[in-house]
């Protein structure tokens, strides 16, 4: 879906000074005078001589002073090592202290305020959107002006006009007509909207890490590229456009052609010039894919294409084998088949995504993505964990209008990255915690990723229902992170910042109106109206809500262009969903998906014959799957192929429909956080400047109740609860049991709990056993799982006692630059 973009659209790239600590994006402390002052004494700003001898003054005085504390602060802290009898060392301690000491001193150099307070944003949500695009597989790679600009937008309006169409007064020659004329419209925009950009090292898997040293903005390549379309990229858009239409042009070519009936009766029986379009078609499907994701899923796709050819010369033996396809039949199934091109991938994309991009574009310009953080900004003001609750709120807000987890990252960054900063979070904590955050928006009610509409389809159920679904696993992934951000207050020392903010009151009687479209998507789907037309009124009334700001009230000009910007949102996803039809229609014709399946639960079966533990071992090998699936294509082909792959094999295990399909779509969502390729990561690290790996880390860290929570879907009937299926009793009792689930993983994750202090590694071995073991929903695993839990908080308390440490005091700066744990 559309991120959130600021009005200069400039991208807020990462500085390193000279200072150990890395600079973040273009702070908003800069707006208070004084604020941001990096001025070394070789290169003096031009201001009078009294200030620059007060600053000196000041400096050398705040400098002795921070000296001699620190000198203090070591006898005290050598004399309390020596009598807990505690394994840190007087020069360790020593170390960090000075490391703190320099960070202050640098940050006294930055700042010469006198309180501990930050401007409030001037743009709230409006991230920098060229920024977003590096780290955006659903964004275009180039900036288009001049003629090129004008006619990409009138193409543009045309297919966002042809989509909006085909929801009220639907084409009477069926959906895969309209699917035909929307794929002739988009496929020849991506080629004018990305480059070719054939450097291998550069585009290789899409998502690949940084080199070691180097910008993380330089992994990829920049988003908004100078220069037009060239001649090649011309002539492919027009190959592309002619290979699109030819089923349905009316005239005949050759022994093709003849118009739609005529190509419909050819299914199973195509002319060569069916073939050759057929062809040209799919080797255009696969250079957009590789334009717009990198080379890994054009190359998953040719593996696919190459097991329908080449499968038959299989020993008949093997489980995989099957008698084999002529190159006639594989392009029938892709180009003359509702399993294809034409497949329900793309009708998602052309049904759901494109309306519902166009309406995140519209409240984008609508206000709505500045008055989400600014409400969040302002509902925690001043306290220890108001910077970490404000980030985890945005993401959560965000994440209703937004799809995107990279771009809900960049945009809830660029705005809370410097009050993190101040109230003391290393950049690849927060940068942790921002895309943990981020990725929420794909999990998020009511605007779920593009794979949450294809279960829909897929299923046949409504889109209320997926949603309903959704729920419970959203509410326990963001108190997943919550309990973090506040194990990391405690934990860490993190400073309370005040931040001069409205009243939350205030910004709700004054931008409140913005939640109105959200309520009336959720009250029309509630009433039976499609999603399709739920979503064109919502968008309708967002324009009509937006003339009660004058600041960005929606103009017929800009209306159009929030048309526009959505149907540019969708031009890869889209491309990505034509090509995914390559995997479903070869899996159909050979019966992939049943052997996979097989050879799954097979695997589980050599470790045990007993059912439950074979559903267990099952769900955990499909999880690994996934989540290496995962890291090479995006999420839309990642459910897509776990689907026909690995949703079989949990069918066969007796696992509900529901339960399997929110199985697979979890684990593809969660490729986003997963290492070593964590594109949410990735992005939070380009805003905060912060090492690339341990960010990786730290998002892990955070989430990684999401990664458990999921297989309590699929190993027990009660984990149907989580998705809000049965009775009030069962899932109560599932979200009771799995909340508390996941606050142990976060004591076992983050080392502390709250209100009591540090946890050791003992405790925390049995916190993880215990949030594992209470996963299984049946009354003996939940009494070993609590059991278990009391003992870690047993061990916490013994701990305490021991120390002699007050409960929740503040850790040392040794614990604040623990980084990597």
């Amino acid at each position: 879906m559309s991120p959130t973009r600021s009005s200069d659209g400039s991208p807020p790239t990462p500085r390193r000074a000279a200072s150990p600590r890395p600079a973040g994006p273009p702070s908003t402390e800069s707006t208070t005078p004084g604020a941001g002052d990096k001025t070394s004494p070789q290169q003096e700003r031009p201001v009078p001589a009294p200030r620059d001898q007060t600053d000196r003054a000041h400096q050398a005085e705040r400098t002795d002073q921070a000296e001699r504390t620190d000198q203090a602060e070591r006898t005290d802290q050598a004399g309390q090592v020596d009598q807990a009898g505690q394994v840190d060392q007087t020069g360790q301690v020593d170390q960090a202290r000075q490391v703190d000491q320099a960070e202050q001193v640098d940050q006294a150099e930055r700042t010469d305020r006198a309180e501990s307070s930050v401007a409030p944003p001037t743009r709230g949500a409006d991230g920098p959107p060229e920024l977003a695009a590096q780290f955006e597989d659903e964004k275009p790679g180039r900036v288009l002006s001049g003629p090129a600009g004008l006619f990409f937008g009138a193409v543009a309006l045309v297919v966002g006009a042809l989509a909006l169409w085909q929801v009220l007064r639907p084409l009477p020659q069926g959906s895969k007509y309209y699917l035909i004329l929307f794929l002739a419209g988009i496929l020849p925009l991506v080629f004018l909207a990305y480059p070719a950009d054939l450097r291998i090292r550069s585009r290789l898997g899409g998502r690949r890490t940084r080199p070691a040293g180097a910008s993380p903005v330089a992994a990829r390549p920049s988003a908004a590229r100078p220069g037009g379309p060239t001649v090649a990229d011309w002539a492919l858009a027009a190959l592309a456009l002619a290979a699109c239409l030819y089923p349905v042009l009316p005239i005949p070519l050759g022994s093709g052609g003849g118009g739609y009936n005529a190509f419909l009766d050819r299914q199973g029986l195509l002319v060569p010039t069916d073939l050759v379009m057929g062809t040209a078609l799919l080797l255009l499907l696969l250079e957009a894919c590789r334009r717009t994701t990198g080379w890994i899923l054009p190359v998953v796709c040719l593996l696919f294409l190459g097991y329908g050819y080449y499968g038959g010369l299989l020993p008949q033996s093997w489980p995989v084998a099957h008698a084999g396809l002529d190159f006639s039949q594989l392009v029938d199934a892709f180009y003359n088949s509702d399993s294809g091109f034409y497949g329900t991938p793309l009708d998602v994309a052309a049904s759901y995504i494109v309306l519902f991009t166009v309406y995140g574009a519209v409240l984008d310009l609508s206000g709505a993505g500045r008055f989400f953080v600014d409400l969040s900004t302002a509902a925690f003001r001043r306290s220890r964990t108001a910077a970490g609750r404000t980030a985890v709120a945005s993401g959560f807000l965000l994440g209703t209008v937004s799809g995107s987890g990279a771009a809900t990252t960049v945009s809830i960054g660029a705005v809370t990255w410097p009050v993190l900063r101040r109230a003391g979070y290393p950049p690849e904590r927060a940068g942790g915690m921002l895309a943990a955050a981020g990725v929420g928006a794909i999990l998020s009610p009511p605007t779920l990723g593009a794979a949450a509409f294809i279960i829909a389809e897929y299923l046949g159920v409504s889109y209320l229902q997926v949603l309903g679904w959704a729920t419970v696993p959203t509410v326990l992934y963001y108190l997943g992170i919550l309990l973090s951000v506040e194990i990391d207050a405690r934990r860490s020392g993190v400073r309370p910042v005040a931040v001069d903010a409205s009243s939350p009151w205030r910004l709700l009687a004054r931008f409140g109106y913005h939640f109105a479209s959200l309520v009336v998507i959720i009250v029309l789907l509630a009433v039976g109206v499609s999603a399709t037309r739920a979503v064109v009124i919502a968008t309708v009334l967002a324009a009509a809500l937006s003339f009660l700001d004058r600041a960005h009230r929606l103009t017929p000009g800009r209306l159009l262009a929030a048309l526009v910007a959505g149907v540019r949102g969708v031009l890869a996803v889209t491309a990505v969903c034509a090509a995914a039809g390559i995997i479903t229609a070869t899996t159909t014709k050979t019966g992939l998906g049943p052997q996979a399946a097989a050879l799954l639960v097979d695997g589980a079966r050599a470790f045990t014959t007993d059912p439950a533990v074979v559903l267990v071992l099952t769900a955990v090998l499909a999880a690994v799957a996934l989540t290496l699936l995962g890291l090479a294509v995006p999420v839309t082909a990642s459910f897509v192929i776990g689907w026909v792959i690995i949703g079989p094999a949990l069918l066969d295990l007796g696992v509900a429909t529901p339960a399997a399909a929110m199985f697979v779509f979890y684990f593809a969502v969660l490729s986003e956080a997963s290492p070593p390729t964590a594109l949410a990561a990735v992005a939070a690290a380009a805003v905060t400047g912060g090492r690339l790996v341990p960010t990786m880390w730290q998002t892990l860290r955070y989430a990684l109740p999401a990664y458990l929570t999921p297989i309590a879907f699929v190993i027990t009937p009660a984990g149907l609860g989580l998705l809000g299926i049965g009775g009030p009793g069962r899932i109560a009792l599932a979200t009771v049991v799995v909340a508390l689930s996941v606050a142990v993983l976060a004591v076992a994750a983050g080392g502390w709990l709250p209100g009591v202090g540090r946890a050791g590694v003992p405790e925390r071995l049995l916190a993880a056993v215990a949030g594992a073991v209470l996963l299984r929903l049946e009354a003996l695993p939940i009494a070993i799982g609590v059991g278990l839990a009391v003992a870690a908080v047993a061990g916490v308390f013994v701990r305490r006692r021991s120390a002699g440490r007050p409960g929740g005091q503040a850790g040392s700066p040794v614990e604040l630059r623990e980084v990597g744990q």
